[in-house]
């Protein structure tokens, strides 16, 4: 159940055309889900040196303010786990919000969001086996 590493961070956008135009044009940047007309795209970074993949998100959004800035994305080794750790340990319960209960996403991955003590969204996520 342990954190492996941040597999992505989502930026919330106004403007999904502009920010498309923008992301999509930064080198080593590759379109992996979306395009300008979505609510969702996902630009997948690979780091040829060892392999690791990580992600930049942009989420269509009319709000966007300091606390909603997007969320960070964790891998986590068993997101269910993760999930009934966060719900059942005492302390930890009464810091957070829990957003949703784990979820199969069509990009291919199991994940669930909660809320920090200072209210920012974190996700936690597992790749689905293909």
């Amino acid at each position: 159940m342990k954190i492996q590493k941040i597999s992505a961070i989502t930026l919330k956008v106004k403007n999904m055309k502009k920010s498309f135009a923008f992301y999509s044009r930064i080198p080593g940047f590759q379109l992996s889900y979306g395009n300008p007309e979505s609510l969702f795209t996902s630009f997948e970074l690979t780091d040829r040196t060892n392999g690791s993949v990580s992600f930049i998100n942009l989420e269509l959004s009319k709000k966007v303010n300091d606390k909603n800035f997007g969320r960070i994305i964790f891998y986590s080794e068993n997101v269910d786990n993760l999930y009934r750790f966060f719900t059942q340990d005492k302390i930890v319960s009464k810091l957070i919000k829990i957003k949703n209960a784990p979820n199969n996403a069509n990009w291919g991955e199991r994940y669930f969001h909660i809320l920090d003590p200072e209210g920012y969204e974190l996700s936690f996520a597992q790749p689905l086996k293909k």
